[in-house]
């Protein structure tokens, strides 16, 4: 049989009705300001060209991504608008860059001399945004020593300049002196346009984090990642924004056993009931990006009900203990992320079980668990 008539129980779905209404709400929060929405790492586990069709067909002005493949991708996929890349440049993929009309990330001034010659010696055009550090301390240069690049950018015949940006380093609504910090130091960086009496490119520094919590960040275009998919950079935001998750992760119960008190369950026995129990087993793992480190701390969904996962995650199987009176048959629906009856697991829960960001936990879910898309205005190609 073809791979679509035999379909994996365990699939991740994406409400692309919910995409479309982020996008909406967030531009509405920015004033209607032009939008740049992030679909690196396969559109943080949703999808990137679907997302980015999705995104493309809901008015956006831009699209971001991490590295030169996936501005490739979305090329190949007939993707139109303009694409920045927001990762550091190796100087042997400037002329792809170049010859796909994919904007880079300038980090310093040789990174800039470097596109300028190979403009020339292709005799086309680049396009370019400068990146400046104002505190993440990861690419670009630092805001007080800024001049060098922009003028550079300036003296630039080959490369246009599409846009000056920065990223925030911080996430916690309740400090926001780094945020504000970090905006000042930009804006400060900028004030060189203005003394050379030559326009200021456009100007971006508000991810998620920063759209949500800092208004004045908001600038000429924002570039949200996270919150387009209705997960939360952090908690203390909630409510900003009405936002809808769009993805579920879901899969089936596909084995029922009784299991006596003391038994152990998985590798290296790591949980055993104290009485005898009902234990499912789920056809999902961390061959899948369901981490280990859920072991023994997550929940799912059976029924309609809350329930421990226990025992050790394996690579493609994990455990459930319905507890000595429940129900789960061959072949029930099993939530992991998502909403079922009146309960919901959410992105940010399964971040809190494994200590560490809603990021992570997308973007882990690899190709191994297919997408399914709900709620289509097209047909995308998956």
């Amino acid at each position: 049989m073809a791979p679509a008539e035999t379909p994996r129980p365990t699939r991740i779905e994406v409400d692309l009705a919910a995409l479309r209404h982020n996008i909406s709400e967030l531009r509405r929060f920015s004033g209607n300001r032009p939008i740049m929405p992030v679909v690196k790492a396969n559109a943080y586990g949703h999808g990137l060209i679907t997302c980015a069709k999705t995104f493309e067909s809901a008015n956006a002005d831009a699209l971001a991504v991490g590295f030169l493949e996936e501005g490739l991708a979305l090329r190949a996929a007939g993707i139109q608008l303009p694409i920045l890349s927001m990762g550091g440049v190796p100087s042997e993929q400037i002329p792809h860059f170049i010859e796909n009309d994919i904007s880079m990330t300038a980090s310093s001034v040789d990174k800039l001399d470097a596109m300028e010659a190979a403009a020339e010696r292709l005799g086309l055009r680049a396009s370019a945004h400068l990146k400046i550090d104002t505190g993440m301390r990861r690419i670009g240069v630092r805001w007080d020593r800024a001049e060098a690049l922009m003028e550079a950018a300036l003296r630039a015949k080959n490369v246009d300049l599409q846009g000056v940006y920065t990223h925030f380093a911080m996430s916690d609504p309740a400090d926001r002196s780094v945020t504000k910090d970090q905006l000042e130091r930009f804006l400060s960086a900028l004030e060189f346009f203005d003394k050379r009496s030559e326009p200021t490119p456009m100007r971006h520094a508000a991810n998620s984090a920063g759209m949500l919590m800092e208004p004045e960040s908001h600038l000429d275009i924002t570039r949200p990642g996270l919150a387009l998919y209705g997960v939360l950079p952090h908690p203390g935001l909630a409510g900003v924004v009405p936002l809808r998750p769009a993805l579920k992760l879901r899969s089936e119960v596909v084995y029922f056993k009784t299991v006596e008190a003391g038994e152990g369950v998985s590798y290296g026995w790591h949980w055993a009931p104290k009485r005898q129990t009902r234990v499912v087993t789920i056809p999902v793992g961390y061959g899948d990006g369901y981490a280990r480190a859920l072991s023994n701390r997550s929940h799912s969904l059976i029924r309609g009900s809350r329930y421990p996962n226990v025992g050790a995650i394996c690579m493609d199987q994990f455990m459930v203990d319905i507890g000595p009176d429940g129900t789960g048959y061959n072949g029930d629906e099993v939530v992991l992320i998502g909403e079922q009856g009146s309960d919901r697991i959410s992105v940010e829960d399964v971040a809190g079980w494994m200590e560490t960001t809603p990021h992570e936990v997308l973007v882990a879910l690899n190709q191994r668990v297919p997408r399914v898309y709900k709620n289509e205005t097209k047909a995308p190609t998956a």
